[in-house]
């Protein structure tokens, strides 16, 4: 019988040693410098493949011209149309007609590289992160080939999506295009601020002539915009102007570092070149401008949008304004300052402003603003601006702290003649004939109860009874109603007279939790935002909050109650508001003749309505407001008078 060969079997062998063999314990994960090599290749590859498979993919797409054919249009609360911003304000030209400094600043600014780049710049990215970490100023992430891409064919949104077609676009375009077409492409699409788009309207915007006049100073400036515009445009307040010219500075110091400009050349612009007064289009004229103002500001605030954003158009904006009340306030305040104000017979009577606004107590809808006599003429919101004392209109709110947190402090309670604060209800004292004698009550009267104080002005009383509860109580009270914290003034002895100075807008909303029971809202100028048919997320009602107990707002409305009706019975139209209204519900707040404030207000409240009016006189290019003695005539009690006026002509719709 034949033996059966029987081969050995062969011992397995696997693809990828790993684990290591031979190898014990951790030095078994250990791979060798074999593996890493290997992986590291066999990784690069696959991502040299996606990265090609990615390119071939992403094409460059049509220049996006939405900006160029959408209006933004505003609507009334009644859902008629207010106003189309629509118009984009840009003239494309060529780099011929764009001076050097201007490409040098920009470049110099934004992105270095420019010229040698391939479109985009990982390196940019990580700097300005590092930058930012640092809070060092350097270049920003984008490069310019990126920015143009996203300003000409992508849309504004920040999404993940949004730049990776941005990296890709930009590669391609930069392949296909020159340097040049493409520095003519991102200087003709920037956006400048003031609603300019492109090199040529910011010239003309700015300074007044076109960009091909414009030297290198003014460049700078220019550059310096594409930081942000809402940051840097000189008109946008201290904090801009005092941002704009660090950045000027820093542009011309950069085109020296890098070369583009001699240390010569730099020092011929050291004095910064302050651009023209902004200015709106007639189409934001009259009360319109303010409007659209005071909704845009609540835009950017709820959703993020920003003014570039905004200007691109296409938005359908739903406000809270009543058209009819709009229009009769303007037309209340113009009737006061015709019938009542000389300019050419008294000087104290140029340069007066008003600012007015109308919130609705029960959930805070701004549905009326006055906010000067034409947003194209005079661009400051005097209804939403801060700057102007508010004077004894501030005392309710001591009061209300005072009741709220003074323990046992009423309406009753006061000063005596020694300043001792006195509450509610008999003083006990011993009497004389030993220790053992009862304690007795002694009626101890106070000089003016607090439920008077307000309507005589009583500063005295208001700087005692700050210092009794506190400062920062009464501060915290205010912010409460509804005041923003930024408007309030230093915590000294004048705290409670009112040195504060919140605007129209604020201090009417604020009123609102007296005669709501101590509860208020955020005042609010939106009800909706659409773009394309999608709604913009944002803009639910905001929710009401407390901002003091119930029984103190009916203590404080029962005083400011008085105010109202010893106010208007100094009025000539009292007679008329009374016989047209039901004034159960009317309170206001003022200040007086005995204030030494540089400005005159009246805060009124009446069928479901709280509308503040301010006056002050503000003459262009001087810092500080003027004086009000002697507006309107020796009687008009420092201009008190007339935000008192006004109200009752808006309240009685004569």
């Amino acid at each position: 019988m034949a033996r059966r060969l029987i081969r050995p079997k062969r011992p397995h062998t696997r693809r990828v040693d790993y684990p290591r063999r031979g190898r014990s314990n951790w030095r078994r994960w250990v791979p060798s410098w074999q593996q890493v090599l290997s992986g590291t290749l066999l990784g690069l590859g696959a991502l040299a493949g996606l990265f090609a498979a990615m390119y071939a993919s992403v094409d460059i797409p049509d220049e996006n011209a939405e900006a160029r054919r959408q209006g933004t249009v505003y609507y009334w609360a009644d859902g008629s149309q207010l106003v189309s911003v629509g118009a984009v304000n840009r003239q494309n030209i060529t780099l011929a007609d764009i001076p050097d400094s201007m490409e040098n600043a920009v470049i110099a600014a934004e992105n270095e590289t420019f010229y040698s780049d391939s479109g985009v710049s990982v390196k940019g990215i990580a700097r300005a992160a590092v930058s930012m970490v640092e809070g060092g100023e350097t270049q920003g992430g984008s490069t310019i080939t990126q920015q143009y891409v996203k300003n000409t064919y992508l849309s504004q949104e920040q999404s993940a999506k949004r730049k990776f077609k941005e990296f890709f676009i930009s590669l391609k375009l930069s392949n296909k295009q020159s340097k040049e077409r493409i520095l003519q492409g991102y200087l003709n699409t920037s956006w400048f601020g003031r609603g300019a788009y492109g090199i040529q309207a910011a010239a003309v915007t700015y300074y007044g002539i076109p960009a091909k006049d414009l030297d290198p100073g003014q460049t700078a400036m220019l550059a310096s915009l594409l930081k942000g515009a809402e940051q840097y445009d000189p008109a946008g307040g201290k904090g801009n102007h005092a941002r704009a010219v660090e950045r000027w500075k820093w542009v011309l110091d950069r085109q020296v570092e890098i070369g583009m400009m001699t240390k010569t050349e730099r020092a011929a612009y050291q004095e910064f070149p302050e651009p023209r007064e902004a200015v709106k289009p007639t189409s934001l004229g009259g009360q319109t401008g303010y409007l659209v103002d005071i909704a845009n500001k609540y835009i950017k605030k709820r959703s993020g949008l920003t003014a570039k954003d905004l200007a691109r158009g296409g938005y359908r904006v739903h406000t809270t304004f009543e058209k009819a009340r709009v229009r009769q306030l303007e037309r209340a305040v113009r009737s006061v300052r015709k019938r009542d104000l000389d300019p050419e017979k008294r000087p104290a009577d140029k340069y007066v402003e008003v600012g007015a606004a109308s919130v609705r107590p029960k959930d805070g809808a701004v549905v009326a603003v006055y906010g000067g006599a034409d947003a194209t003429t005079r661009y400051a919101n005097n209804a939403d601006t801060s700057g102007v004392p508010v004077g004894s209109a501030f005392k309710p709110f001591v009061l209300a702290a005072a009741l709220q947190n003074g323990h046992g402090i009423t309406l009753d309670s006061g000063y005596d003649d020694a300043g001792r604060l006195i509450t509610s209800g008999p003083r006990m004292t011993a009497p004389t004939g030993g220790s053992s004698a009862r304690p007795v009550p002694v009626q101890v009267s106070v000089s003016m109860p607090l439920r008077y104080a307000l309507t005589r002005s009583a500063n005295l009383t208001f700087t005692r009874l700050g210092k009794h509860i506190g400062l920062k109580k009464v501060k915290k009270m205010a912010v409460a109603a509804g005041l923003r914290e930024e408007s309030l003034a230093r915590l000294d002895k004048s705290f409670p007279l009112g040195t504060s100075t919140p605007s129209a807008v604020r201090m009417a909303d604020a009123y609102t939790a007296f005669s709501n029971n101590g509860m208020r809202a955020e005042p609010y100028s939106v009800t909706g935002v659409t773009r394309d048919g999608e709604t913009v997320k944002g803009f639910g009602k905001p929710e009401p909050q407390r901002a003091m107990n119930a029984s103190v707002a009916h203590d404080v409305k029962d005083t400011l109650g008085i105010v109202a009706w010893t106010s208007l019975a100094r009025d000539r139209k009292f007679d008329a508001l009374a016989d047209s209204r039901t004034l159960d519900d009317l309170s206001a707040g003022a200040t007086h003749e005995d204030d030494r404030m540089r400005s005159a207000w009246f805060i009124g409240h009446t069928e479901g309505l709280t509308t503040a009016v301010t006056m002050f006189r503000n003459k262009p290019g001087t810092p500080q407001l003027l004086g009000m003695q002697g507006v309107g005539g020796d009687d008009s009690e420092r201009g008190n008078v007339f935000p008192l006026r006004i109200w009752t002509t808006y309240a009685t719709g004569e």
